[in-house]
């Protein structure tokens, strides 16, 4: 059976989509194989994976709504991964999906035919709360949130949480926090060193060592529809995401204490 890894934060611009097609390239780099799941209707993962989205016949827009299987809309990208794409029509999913029988489970049920077919799965969602996230909350096995290390940083945090909490409760029992990961991280910036420590202070047990540098290579990869491993192997942002997925493999989220609550 595949982790599914849903990357999520409510708050925008913490690095969430950098995240999740750089950890699929060095996850694939470490001969996993691997799908990168797009519910982000901007599309970012998928232009960012080298994806051209007026070319695409079939999205997960199209798998969510049921008008085709999710074999057909799974296509392979140039870096030994392969991506379940999206594209801006996915925006009206949300009001189209409200008359559907288990709106919150399309995802969790079109990924139970291909498990098998993959190591790991990770799902880039959007950053707000809305029935794209709860799909993706659902469907999954494990969350990993990126989190970066600049001011309001623990922002928005408690609500994710609270969130998981309640799909775990209510829709999907076996969910797991995977971990935390820092972000956009400059050791020469005192407030990144501060807000790495406040991260270290409230999840000691669910914080990975790894940092994610802020890196000019990392910023013009997804320009250039390469993840940076592709775009500059040797760059800190290269290295960076190959550590975190060596990381990832090694953690097991079982041993993990849950979330607790910023006071």
């Amino acid at each position: 059976m595949a982790r599914i890894i849903a990357i999520t934060n409510q708050k925008g611009g913490v690095g969430k989509t950098t995240t999740a097609i750089n950890l699929a390239s060095s996850l694939a780099n470490a001969k996993q194989k691997v799908l990168l799941i797009d519910t982000d209707p901007q599309g970012n993962a998928t232009v960012g994976s080298g994806i051209a989205m007026r070319e695409l016949e079939a999205t997960v827009y199209e798998v969510l709504l049921g008008e085709t299987s999710i074999a057909q809309a799974i296509i392979p990208t140039q870096y030994k991964f392969h991506i379940l794409p999206s594209h801006p029509d996915l925006a009206g999913a949300q009001v189209e999906m409200t008359q559907l029988e288990s709106r919150d489970q399309r995802l969790d049920r079109a990924l139970s035919g291909i498990t098998e077919g993959f190591d790991i799965m990770l799902i880039d969602c959007p950053p707000v709360l809305n029935v794209l996230t709860i799909n993706a909350l659902t469907a999954a096995t494990e969350v990993l949130i990126p989190v970066q290390c600049e001011y309001y940083a623990l922002e928005g945090l408690t609500s994710l949480m609270e969130t998981i909490r309640r799909v775990q409760h209510g829709l999907n029992p076996k969910l797991e926090i995977l971990g935390l990961v820092r972000t956009m991280y400059d050791s020469r910036n005192n407030l990144a060193i501060e807000v790495s420590e406040q991260l270290q202070k409230h999840f000691p047990d669910q914080l990975f060592r790894t940092l994610i540098p802020r890196n000019v290579r990392l910023a013009e990869a997804p320009s250039y529809g390469k993840p940076v491993l592709e775009y500059d192997p040797q760059c800190a942002g290269a290295q960076a995401y190959l550590a975190l997925a060596s990381e990832l493999l090694r953690r097991n989220t079982i041993n993990h204490k849950p979330l607790r609550n910023i006071n």
